[in-house]
């Protein structure tokens, strides 16, 4: 059968998540248009679509990128709770956003409790790379942390834009495949009770 022309694209949901400041917005701004935008007025949260090609499926991406200093924590869980996938960012030259992150992942895993943490789609993610004179964040350090969460560590800049789609795509890929690994699950349940159903009848070849 062929498929439907107007077949609906596959969304994938990321959430930006990290301290106002450590270039957020930035690094979204710069994924979606190709522009460096270094004073960025702090929002509530913003939401951008793109559509792109991974892995040479056509997807959509749905970014959310938040603010960093939700004052209403019944908001921010929301935001955690609408997420499928989660890009944690701090800044190498500020060790107390780095110090943050923790808290970030514990709130994500406290909104999700319905999922483990290896079903969570997470990449942390060290941004402002190209401030290297400024580092207070060893990559050592950094790497420890995502070891120790089995999860990526990537560092970026939004400024001269490296790494930048690189975290986008990883955290796509990800997600795709905790939704293919869900996906596969439900249908071995489906399979079960289709096959309890077909046992009393008869299969004519």
């Amino acid at each position: 059968m062929s498929k439907p022309s107007k077949q609906q694209l596959t969304l994938h949901k990321v959430i930006m998540v990290g301290s106002g400041g450590v270039g957020k917005s930035a690094l979204t701004l710069q994924f979606m248009y190709d522009e460096f935008v270094e004073d960025y007025e702090p929002t509530k949260a913003d939401s951008y679509r793109k559509k792109v090609t991974l892995d040479g499926e056509e997807v959509q991406i749905d970014i959310l990128d938040t603010a960093g200093q939700e004052d209403y924590a019944a908001i921010r869980d929301n935001y955690f709770r609408s997420g499928e996938g989660f890009l944690c960012v701090f800044s190498i030259t500020e060790q107390e956003s780095f110090q943050t992150t923790s808290e970030f992942r514990e709130q994500i895993l406290r909104v999700k409790h319905d999922r483990t943490e290896e079903q969570i789609p997470f990449v942390l993610v060290g941004n402002k790379a190209d401030l290297n004179e400024k580092r207070q964040v060893s990559r050592e350090e950094a790497t420890n942390l995502a070891t120790s969460w089995h999860i990526p560590y990537v560092e970026t800049s939004a400024k001269t834009r490296e790494n930048v789609d690189k975290v986008f795509y990883d955290l796509m890929r990800k997600i795709s495949e905790q939704k293919a690994a869900e996906e596969s699950t439900q249908n071995g349940k489906d399979g079960k009770k289709k096959k309890k159903n077909k046992r009393r009848k008869c299969l004519i070849l």
